[in-house]
């Protein structure tokens, strides 16, 4: 059986562990578990990153993955445990013996460590744990809270201190490589090991064997306490330009660092999560989730939606009168409630982006809410005159009765339904994030429900008022 049926050994060897992962190759592997081809499938999987084969275990059954991780080396399949999303990872190790889990959760940093343990049942977590050789680190990290520093931290770190000479912090260096993956900076500690300063490698290296650490470290030293929020944890490293920051306890003693593979990851999720809540879908689905799972997450704002609409149909049918009266009002209830949802959408998709990337603060909102009424105000001029001249050619071309009237009325309903709902847009998430909500909550379903109903009683009130 041919292996890579679309690749020829010579391509295969440039790829070098970066080797696409397809349907084909998925298909070749799992034909290959079933058949119990274990040798085989080594020779694929060592080729691959462990990211690719994290993506090529969720592309498999249960039971091939078990089987997978089952038959990779300890190293290779502790790699995989912390590429794979929580639930899929939970749901895949619940079979697996405890001796082989725990050799696995072994080789992980402490952080990863830490990640797995969580994920797993309270009764099989509280018997791996005694058993890992980091026991003690990872147990204080599972006491933070996952989306904060301390949760994000890795309790692996080098630290030397003021009086070190740069030859004993080299030594220190080399002492401690195995347990410290990547090794962007020193942190300088005093006697009660609070944090004063840092020392770059590139210093370490240019830098005389004699001299003093106090000499070459930069006291100028960003760092965060276990408590900070993930979101400003990735918001700093990302200002700042950071590959590594420090974590300290309340007294400032060093008790972690957070690097930025990790803050990439917490980018990438954040953003997930954010464009799910705005397309109204509860923050955190993954394509590996259950229908029940699923359905949980989607299921409150499609009924959010829906009480929103039958709201807006009850806005309608107040006005039924006015519709008898004049049953042209009814075509343009579509014009006022998209564009009412598509101005409330835009205002709001850049406050939440703001928000998000710091460059906006909650307490913006006066600066905030004067642009972007000044934005609606030429928007909606723009669009009210498009439509007041539409109706008067349509008018004039089919004898329509009233349609300057008409057309005064639409266009001036149609400007303040811009006006109002960008201001909603722009301020709500503002509000939110002030309280402490995640601001991307004002975004999708909330905002174009609650500006389909204001729009469209807007639109009545001045029907029956200019119009009728």
């Amino acid at each position: 059986m041919e292996v890579f049926p679309n690749i020829s050994p010579d391509e295969k060897d440039r790829t070098s562990g970066v080797l696409e992962i397809d349907a084909q190759l998925v298909d070749d592997i799992s034909d290959l578990i079933d058949s119990n081809q274990k040798g085989m499938v080594l020779n694929i999987l060592t080729d691959l990153h462990p990211a690719d084969l994290a993506s090529v275990v969720t592309h498999l059954s249960k039971e091939e993955a078990q089987k997978v991780l089952e038959w990779l080396p300890v190293e290779s399949a502790a790699e995989i445990l912390a590429e794979l999303d929580d639930d899929f990872r939970a749901n895949l190790v619940d079979t697996m013996s405890q001796e082989r889990l725990t050799a696995m959760i072994d080789e992980l940093d402490s952080d990863d460590a830490a990640d797995v343990l969580a994920d797993l049942p309270d009764e099989m977590a509280q018997q791996i744990l005694p058993e890992l050789e980091d026991h003690i680190d990872v147990k204080e990290l599972l006491s933070f809270r996952e989306d904060t520093a301390g949760g994000l931290m890795a309790a692996e770190y080098i630290a030397v201190g003021t009086e070190f000479t740069v030859a004993d912090a080299t030594e220190e260096v080399r002492r401690h490589s195995d347990q410290v993956e990547h090794i962007f900076m020193l942190f300088v500690v005093d006697e009660l090991e609070r944090l004063v300063g840092i020392v770059n490698m590139k210093n370490l290296l240019l830098s005389p064997a004699n001299v003093k650490i106090r000499d070459i470290m930069t006291t100028d030293v960003v760092s965060v306490t276990t408590d900070v929020d993930q979101e400003d944890v990735a918001r700093l490293m990302e200002r700042y330009d950071l590959f590594a920051l420090a974590v300290t306890d309340e007294r400032g003693c060093l008790v972690g660092r957070i690097t930025i593979d990790d803050v990439v990851d917490v980018m990438r999720e954040e953003a997930e999560e954010d464009y799910q809540r705005m397309s109204g879908v509860a923050g955190g689905e993954e394509h590996t989730d259950s229908v029940l799972q699923i359905v949980r997450g989607r299921l409150p704002w499609l009924l959010m939606g829906l009480a929103g609409a039958t709201m807006a149909a009850t806005v309608i049918l107040l006005f039924e009168d006015s519709l008898a009266a004049a049953a042209i009002l009814a075509s343009f209830i579509p014009i006022v409630m998209a564009t009412a949802g598509n101005a409330g959408i835009q205002s709001s998709a850049i406050a939440v982006q703001g928000l998000a990337s710091g460059d906006i603060w909650a307490t913006d909102i006066r600066k905030r809410l004067t642009k972007e009424v000044l934005v609606a105000l030429v928007n909606g001029t723009v669009a009210a005159s498009i439509l007041g001249i539409a109706i008067m050619v349509y008018g004039a071309v089919t004898g329509l009765k009233g349609p300057l009237e008409l057309a005064y009325t639409a266009s001036l309903a149609l400007l303040f339904v811009i006006v109002l709902a960008t201001t909603l847009g722009a301020t709500i998430p503002l509000l939110l994030d002030k309280v402490g909500v995640d601001p991307a909550l004002a975004t999708g379903p909330f905002i174009t429900t609650s500006n389909d109903i204001l729009g469209i009683l807007v639109f009545f009130l001045l029907a029956n008022w200019l119009y009728l």
